[in-house]
């Protein structure tokens, strides 16, 4: 994306996942703040933000929350309503929860018998092998760097999108997975009210993941929208 877009581009390691600290707080307005105290530490406001899934939610938060810090805006494939096919998320959470690893196995290893015990729930591969990158050795035992507690507890609320009443009225794209049914045309009035200047793409051969399902015709339409 650097080399596409001659931009500087942060990763930005949310709350409760990856490295950074666990707080029983996963809300979106919670993720939106810490945007809003990172951004300008960092000398990046205003900025393009690109957000995907619950990433999305809190981006699109943000744009609506402090238009000043957000230039553009890209979401991927989710919208500012209810998440209905996000409900098998539950279901991923508990199987992440159920999964046993005996001490002191190597990785590899860990990591097979985590992908064996994961498929009965979670059926596709290129999904297992993501939420799989979230499992991490300390002193020999194995656990999920994500925080599944809080996921689990605040699922409704992460399943939902905060009411607002202001729109963000600079450039936004949506772009959505030709495979996916996350964003609804019942949910277009919405992206509208709220982002008025929205361009709503489609990724053909791609589900929920679509940068990683086809990253080609996804960068595509980002730097198009960025030219």
């Amino acid at each position: 994306m650097v080399q596409r877009t001659g931009r500087r581009v942060l990763t930005v390691d949310a709350r409760n996942h990856g490295d950074s600290p666990h707080s029983p707080d996963a809300s979106y307005e919670a993720m939106s703040l810490d945007l809003q105290g990172l951004l300008p530490q960092l000398g990046l406001v205003p900025c393009v933000l690109i957000g995907h899934s619950m990433g999305g939610k809190t981006a699109m938060l943000l744009a609506l929350q402090r238009p000043d810090v957000v230039e553009r805006l890209v979401v991927m494939d989710i919208s500012p309503t209810g998440t209905t096919p996000g409900l098998y998320i539950g279901n991923f959470i508990a199987a992440m929860k159920a999964v046993e690893i005996p001490e002191k196995v190597p990785y590899s290893q860990a990591r097979k018998l985590a992908d064996k015990q994961l498929s009965s729930v979670v059926k596709e591969v290129s999904i297992r092998q993501f939420l799989l990158t979230n499992l991490v050795e300390v002193d020999g035992r194995f656990s999920w760097r994500v925080n599944l507690d809080a996921l689990a507890q605040q699922l409704d609320r992460i399943l939902t999108f905060p009411q607002q009443l202001e729109s963000y009225s600079r450039p936004t794209l949506f772009v959505l997975g030709g495979n996916s049914t996350y964003v609804q045309p019942s949910h277009y009035p919405e992206i509208r009210r709220l982002f008025p200047q929205a361009q709503i793409q489609t990724v053909p051969n791609a589900g929920h993941w679509v940068h990683n399902d086809n990253p080609k015709d996804f960068m595509d339409a980002v730097t198009s929208f960025l030219a």
